[in-house]
Formats: structure tokens, sequence, C-alpha cells
């Protein structure tokens, strides 16, 4: 829930729709008043709001410290700023701005650490002309400031007009050059004859079974529509779950982008640095995304604390793009709350041998796990993903995904592979040994800091890491600049394990483009 900010002019109904809100939450409500009773031109106004308030609340009179009246498991409504700010100049004179500052900022940060219901009313002031008095504008300006501050943390934002509420869009819109950064993938680096260790997808193209089950397929299956019943059934059986808990989908991206139309979340928070498309996704949709930031100096472990309280969708990757973090499953766990959907993108888990970390057998109500078959299987151009959920999540997924989602080329690649276990334990096996060749030449080199990883890529800290970049790419290698990764910078390089031969190419140009 967390907080609420309701707008309006004198008698626009913003109260009324407040109070609605705090009645709907089923919360017990405590109501702070912010008129002064011993006012006698305000005691009309004060007993008519008493008169519609359900007995039942809790009702106390404000003073400076509004922060203090939070309290855990209970709606607190504050009604209204605007009053409040008034007293507080009354009582506090020449201090009244400073006083105001640092309680409107006291109250922004404890409503946003509770994920129980704050409303805040405020008037929508500064319409008309501005006051010839000095107080008059004093007051003005304050108010401006609280509302614009409490905006910045609230969850939604109301204004009301002649009765009727209009929500605000969500404050933390991004430029266009930020939301273009959060499509911004390696693919897009790799030129014609360039050594690709951008790209995160096992080199050699797809292996021998898979192209004959996919010659197959284009013989028999593309003349028709295509039909998913016996993937999803080859999957269902590969990973322990049921039928109706699996929903193919066009690439694990296809998976992430229902999300916000499926779930419809109020707020979402995004770990990061990860796979940037499902923010991008959750903006697209107008859906507010908090970023909760892997530390480098924790190895980018996952800190479930970090996530706000009011988030009702958290989604995480496991392993992690571009750390290549492996989180344990009780991290993944602690996520979870009551009214909270967490999902788990394991598009980079088929790469690590065992899957140890992986949700992908247990059946959780709330739990949301995406896979993706385009590294291992190196199938990238076919979009091979799926989804996997409890029965009511997996249908509210159907439910928004478009008609035919999965291809008949896609759908036999998930059904080979389905059936074929040993040999994306080969591929495993392939990336954790092809990774332990180019961390191991990495180490050699001075200058750069690494992480432990569990994929098939390595995150490498290096001073100037966009010349670096460049230089490499004069050289005629690509890698992943991790700049357009939410909490890195352009000093971080993604660089995806190849065979040892070019892995130590790779190796002798960067220890030369670092030395110059």
């Amino acid at each position: 829930m967390a907080l609420t900010l309701v707008l309006g002019g004198t008698r626009s109904g913003k109260s009324s729709y407040a109070e609605g809100l705090a009645r709907r939450s089923g919360l017990p409500v405590r109501y702070v008043a912010t008129a002064d009773p011993r006012d006698a031109s305000m005691q009309e106004r004060i007993a008519a709001h008493v008169a519609r308030r359900p007995p039942e609340w809790e009702t106390v009179v404000a003073d400076d410290d509004l922060a203090s009246l939070l309290s855990p498991g209970v709606g607190v409504l504050v009604d209204g700023l605007g009053t409040w700010i008034a007293s507080v100049m009354q009582r506090a004179g020449a201090d009244a701005r400073c006083r105001v500052r640092e309680q409107v900022a006291a109250l922004a940060r404890a409503a946003a650490a509770t994920g129980d219901l704050v409303i805040v009313v405020a008037e929508q002031a500064g319409e008309g002309m501005l006051p010839p008095d000095a107080l008059s504008r004093g007051w003005l300006d304050l108010v401006g400031e609280a509302t614009q501050a409490l905006g910045e943390v609230a969850q939604s934002a109301v204004l009301v007009v002649a009765g009727r509420a209009i929500e605000l869009p969500p404050r933390d819109v991004l430029p266009a050059s930020a939301l273009a950064g959060l499509r911004r993938h390696g693919d897009t680096l790799v030129r014609p004859g360039d050594a690709d260790h951008a790209v995160s997808v096992l080199a050699g193209g797809p292996p021998p079974w898979l192209r004959s089950a996919l010659a197959q397929a284009l013989q028999d299956d593309v003349s028709a529509y295509p039909r998913e019943d016996e993937t999803v059934v080859a999957l269902a059986a590969l990973h322990g779950r049921a039928p109706e808990e699996i929903v193919p989908t066009n690439g694990a991206a296809q998976a992430l982008w229902l999300l916000p139309a499926a779930l419809r979340p109020r707020l979402a928070a995004c770990v990061h640095p990860g796979f940037t498309e499902t923010e991008a996704a959750l903006r697209a949709h107008g859906v507010p995304v908090a970023r909760v930031l892997r530390s480098a100096d924790d190895d980018f472990a996952l800190d479930p604390a970090a996530v706000p309280d009011g988030a009702d969708l958290v989604v995480a990757g496991n392993p992690a793009s571009p750390s290549g973090t492996l989180d344990p499953v009780a991290s993944l766990l602690q996520l979870r709350r009551p009214g909270r959907t967490v999902v788990v993108d394991e598009a980079f888990m088929d790469l690590v041998p065992g899957q140890p970390a992986s949700l992908v057998r247990d059946v959780l109500p709330d739990v949301i796990v995406v896979r993706s078959m385009t590294k291992s299987l190196a199938i990238p151009g076919l979009r091979a993903g799926y989804a996997v959920a409890s029965a009511p999540l997996a249908e509210r997924l159907r439910a928004v995904r478009p008609p035919w989602s999965c291809n008949a080329l896609a759908l036999a690649a998930l059904r080979a592979m389905a059936r074929r276990p040993e040999a994306l334990d080969a591929a495993a096996a392939r990336a954790q040994a092809e990774r332990a060749d180019l961390e191991a030449r990495l180490a050699e080199l001075p200058g750069l800091r690494t992480w432990p990883a569990a994929a098939n890529y390595v995150l490498v800290r290096v001073r100037d890491g966009a010349a670096v970049a460049a230089r490499l790419r004069d050289a005629g290698i690509a890698v992943r600049p991790a700049g357009s990764f939410p909490g890195l910078t352009s000093d971080d390089l993604r660089i995806t394990a190849r065979a040892p031969r070019d892995n130590e190419r790779l190796a002798g140009v960067l220890a030369a483009a670092v030395a110059r």
C-alpha cells in the first residue's frame, strides 16, 4: 500500500475521496486532524468531517512531528497538509520553513519505509494569483515544496476535481536516453567478422541432434498453426510440474513482457544489475519501478531486506546478468510476502551444472520462474522460452499472451531439449569449463577486478572501461559495455567466455588495451 497523495482545491471532495480509500483498506485507521479545534471558524468544518467518519476510527490532533504518528498495521490518514503547515507557521514563527522541511522529509522517509497505508491530503495550491502578502506567499511556497517532496516517494498520487479523482502518472518517468539504455543488448555490438565475446550464447550454433529435430519440424509442422500441447507435456515432465503450469513464450523476454499486463502491479521492484527488458516492459505499461541495487562490495549478493515492503512484484535474475551471481534458494524465498509475486529470471540457469539454486521444480503459489533455451542450445533466432508457475498464475500469463506466441520450430526445439536432459548437462559443463579458462587468464592481468560468476560470462571492472572496449573493438573483439545496466558504470564490461584459444587472444589484446 504505502503512501498515497490526494490533491485537490477547496471543497473539491479530496477529503471524502481519501476517507473512502482508508475505509476500503480494511485496516484500523488513525485519522490525523490538522485543523485547530480552538478556531471558531473551523469548528463547523471539523464537525462535518467527524460526522462522516466511522466511529471506530482513532482521531489524533497533529503536532509538528507527523512521522511519529505512523504505526505498523495501522492505516494513517493525514487531513490536510496545508492546515498543518499553517499551524506550524503559527507555532514556529521564523523557524517555520526549516521545521516544515525537516518534518515533511521525515514523514516521506517513514512513509516510504512502511508497507502500510499512509494517505496525505493536500491542497492543490498556486493555481490562482500570487498572494500580495509575505505570509500567504510563504505558506504557498511551503505547500508546493511539501507536496513535491511527498510526490517523490508516493506510490500513487490523485488529483480530485469536482469530486472526481484523476490518477496522476508515475513520477519515475525516465528520460528517453535512459529508456533506450534499458533496451540495449549485446547482439547489436557484434560486427561481421568480430570475435564475439559480447553475446552470452554458446558458440557454434545448435548441436546436430537439435538441427535434425528442427529439420523434421520444418518438414512436418510449419504448414499448420503451432500446437504446444506436446511440448508443454515434455517440459512439465522435465521439471516435475503439471502441464497447466507451463507457458511457452517467444523467448524469455516475452514472458517478462507479459508480467505488467497479467499481474497489474502497483509497485514493481527490479533487482539490478539485471536483464533490463523487464524494467522496460514495466515502464512501458506505466508501472512504477523501484530499483534494488546489488552491491559490488558484497559480490552482488541479493539483499531481500532492500526490497521496499510496498512492492507487490519483485523480479530478480538467477544467475544474474551481467555479474553472473548465483543466489541461494534461501535468499530468493525471503523475497516472498503476502500479496506479492516473485519472478525469478532463470535464463542462464541451464548453464549451471546441477542447477542447485533453481526454483523451477518448486510449486509455490506466488513464484514465477522464467526460462530460456537461447543460451545453451545456441538458438537466439528461434526465441524459445517459457514460464513455469502455479496454475492460477500460469493462466493469468496465458490470458494476456498473444496467440501462437511460440512458433512451430521453437516448440520443436523446446520439446527436443526437454527429452534430452543429458545434452543440457553437457552444455552446462562446457560453459563452466570455458568460463573457468577465461577467469584464470583474467586473473593474470593487472588492473582488473572480477567477481565470482556461475554462468558463461565474467564481469570485469577496469579503469577507463569505455576506452578499453573501444580498443578491443579496433582489434575486432566485441565485448559488452555494462554501463547501461543500473548500478554499473562505463568502467564495467561483461565478457563472454569462449574456447581456450579465443579466450587467450582476448586476454592478450585486453592486456595491451589496459596497459595503454
